[in-house]
């Protein structure tokens, strides 16, 4: 059987911002459908499509109250299966997002465990527990959520109830067998409907440790993605394997009936890349994505351990390493890595080496446009974080405002004109729209359809080995990628990346082929200038 994700590179659309067809100013599931082509086009093996299920929509339709139905907001499920046949029909897999951390409040079984009362059968589903100190009128824990303030909410009767991410999202109790069951019919659910996967929110984090002690005191700095380690009672527990296991059989077992393969990858924010690869072992999950390089520092050392890292932690378990530079959570590359040209050269530069690595790959939408991160005013921040974090934390809206496709001023065709979309975008992206940039051959859309290009038609390119090369100037990041076993004739191709603050002057006889920036080469000797990557077949 095919395993098509091996070097597949798959985009991520953040539904609400990608494209509106109904002109409330909220990306649909009728908006992804009709830009299938430009999908297409850009040469994407496939998509990941952030929830759109049942929600009251407290964390943007992360918060779900029915993980079997479609929110009228974006659609029904009769939009969604002519949206997946479509894409199959343009040759696009489709994978989903499943959130099983936590539930909306406003699912009903969370309004059933409020009803019920202490002690109840239904509060069992959830982490309900009494409080501590004079009248209970303390939380059970010390326990801190991701958007900031206590894990923990009390509800009427004295109780109380955790939530790892926002009050209205209570987490689900993993230990109670009725949870597992109802997953199940879930993942079955959208199996049946001929998705071809799930993107797994929070992986690391449905198991609690069972006696809930107090984490470490915390550090002095505000904690980032990689929470583990100063957290360690509340995520990365060894019993969250056997659910995976538990899917991977149910996945299997579909695959067999009818001869397709599925990937279930994981969002698992674990600094240590052993304990990461434990999630990709062999009964396990197929993916789980390598957010190292998403928290590397702009430096060739750094991006050289991190990949060196990833790459061994994984292969000691037989799976591939799963590349991102970005996603709806994090700050875009082209600011998180300086401000203007120099953050969008130091972007392009490392999404070129990024798809020059072996295995798979997720883009996030606008990647592929170059987009900056947006300082959106704070009267316009939807992002749980801005409020729970007594706004000292501006929140990942920045990252999610609406893709400019074309036009001159707002929505710029991301909606009909006249619609003010959910996010404010920016005047200046008029310069950023994908019609503007697709007849300019130096942009970021025609750079990336370029290595995409490449990228299926080179053999070297996705799934194989890696081999470093130890020649390059300090600040240069070079390595080979060999044709494969049993082709003598045919070239490998050499990634090379600057992070040097200097022009760099390299003896690599061969070919050009693909650069992210202007390059001088005469066939021998490639000048690299500053925060750029090229791509050269070797004599």
């Amino acid at each position: 059987m095919h395993r098509w994700w091996l070097d597949a590179v798959l985009y991520e659309v953040y539904i609400r911002s990608f494209a509106d067809s109904d002109g409330d100013g909220i990306g649909d599931l009728a908006g992804i459908a009709a830009r299938l082509p430009y999908l297409r086009d850009l040469g994407v093996d496939g998509i990941w499509i952030t929830p759109f299920y049942r929600s009251p929509m407290a964390d943007h339709g992360y918060d779900v109250a029915d993980h079997r139905d479609v929110d009228p907001l974006f659609g029904d499920l009769a939009t969604f299966d002519a949206l997946l046949t479509d894409a199959h029909r343009h040759g696009l897999k489709v994978l989903i997002d499943l959130v099983p951390n936590h539930s909306s409040n406003a699912h009903p079984a969370f309004r059933a465990a409020l009803a019920a009362g202490a002690g109840s059968p239904e509060r069992d589903l959830y982490i309900f527990r009494d409080g501590r100190g004079e009248n209970a009128a303390q939380p059970p824990n010390n326990w801190e959520s991701v958007f900031g303030g206590p894990a923990w909410t009390q509800v009427a009767d004295g109780q109380w109830y955790l939530h790892l991410f926002a009050p209205q999202q209570p987490d689900w109790n993993w230990q109670h067998p009725q949870v597992r069951a109802d997953h199940d019919a879930t993942v079955r659910f959208w199996l049946d409907r001929d998705i071809d996967g799930f993107r797994i929110d929070v992986t690391h984090g449905l198991i609690k440790n069972d006696l809930l002690p107090d984490n470490p005191p915390a550090p002095g700095e505000t904690i980032a993605f990689f929470r583990e380690r100063a957290e360690p009672h509340a995520w990365d527990q060894d019993g969250v394997h056997e659910i995976y296991q538990r899917w991977r059989a149910i996945v299997e077992d579909y695959d067999r009936r009818d001869g397709k393969a599925r990937a279930l990858v994981g969002e698992t924010w674990v600094a240590d890349p052993r304990r990461l690869a434990r999630y990709v072992r062999p009964d396990e999950l197929h993916l789980t994505f390598a957010f190292s390089l998403l928290a590397a520092p702009w430096s060739a050392a750094a991006w050289r351990s991190a990949i060196t890292e990833d790459l061994a932690a994984t292969a000691e378990v037989g799976a591939p390493a799963t590349w991102v530079l970005s996603n709806h959570d994090v700050i875009r590359p082209a600011s998180r890595y300086g401000d203007g040209a120099i953050g969008l050269r130091r972007a392009r530069a490392a999404l070129l080496t990024l798809l020059a690595l072996p295995g798979p790959v997720f883009l996030y939408q606008g990647d592929e446009l170059g987009l900056p991160e947006v300082d959106v005013p704070p009267e316009a921040r939807q992002d749980p974080v801005w409020e729970r974090s007594g706004r000292r934390r501006p929140g990942r809206d920045g990252a999610r405002v609406p893709l400019p496709w074309s036009e001159h001023t707002q929505p710029f065709g991301f909606s009909a004109a006249g619609v003010t979309p959910w996010l404010p975008q920016p005047d200046t992206w008029a310069e950023l729209t994908a019609r503007a940039q697709a007849s300019d051959p130096m942009s970021t859309l025609v750079l990336i359809r370029g290595a995409l290009a490449l990228r299926r038609a080179l053999p070297p390119l996705g799934d194989g080995p890696l081999r470093w090369r130890d020649d390059p100037a300090p600040g240069c990041l070079a390595f080979d990628r060999p044709g494969l076993p049993g082709a003598p004739d045919q070239a490998g191709l050499t990634c090379v990346m600057s992070t040097a603050e200097r022009d760099t002057t390299l003896s690599l006889p061969g070919r050009l082929i693909l650069a992210s920036g202007p390059v001088g080469y005469d066939g021998v000797t490639l000048t690299l200038p500053p925060d750029t990557t090229a791509w050269l077949e070797l004599r």
